[in-house]
């Protein structure tokens, strides 16, 4: 018999002053078996930094992620099924973001494994005819620290400032700064 996924639970206080986006959101979060603390905590990060301030174009949404490999792991579909935004974590292929690309207005990569540098140079050159594509590198001490305020039942609050991401919860905070691999351009 299969291991099914666990499922966690995160309040979140929102507070993106460089967006104007303010809110509260509660995610319900099924954690695959194969899914590391690292690799969850950071699909939650990549939903704070892009919901949007507003619900006309859809909501942003977790999707099956490692269950489904054919979706990303969060995305924004409007009311007719088109995808707005897709959202990749980890080390996705260039093919793989091509195909997004061509299915969304926009498309995002959260990497933070510590051979990301290395997988980015291997794919940069293949992916710029992609101009709506943004790579944004978490750096791996931060994602690292990151991962350990995962718990079954999380309440953090996300502030983005002057592109800084400062993360608190009741028992610790952390400061993370992306590096922006690529930029989109729209």
């Amino acid at each position: 018999m299969a291991i099914k996924a666990t499922i966690h639970k995160a309040q979140l206080q929102i507070a993106d002053m460089d967006r104007n986006v303010y809110g509260e959101h509660n995610l319900t979060i099924a954690r695959q078996p194969s899914e590391t603390d690292e690799r969850m905590m950071i699909r939650i990060l990549a939903f704070a930094l892009n919901v949007p301030a507003d619900e006309i174009r859809g909501k942003l949404e977790l999707s099956k992620g490692l269950a489904d490999v054919e979706e990303p792991e969060i995305w924004q579909r409007d009311l007719t099924g088109d995808i707005v935004h897709w959202i990749d974590l980890g080390q996705p292929d260039d093919r793989r973001l091509l195909k997004a690309h061509g299915r969304a207005e926009r498309v995002s990569v959260y990497t933070y494994s510590y051979s990301s540098a290395i997988w980015w140079a291997g794919i940069e050159s293949k992916l710029v005819r992609a101009p709506r594509l943004a790579v944004w590198q978490i750096p791996h001490e931060q994602s690292q620290a990151l991962a350990k305020f995962a718990e079954r039942s999380m309440q953090m609050q996300i502030t983005v400032q002057d592109g800084g991401i400062y993360v608190s919860t009741s028992a610790d905070s952390l400061e993370i700064t992306p590096i922006a691999l690529k930029t989109a351009q729209v």
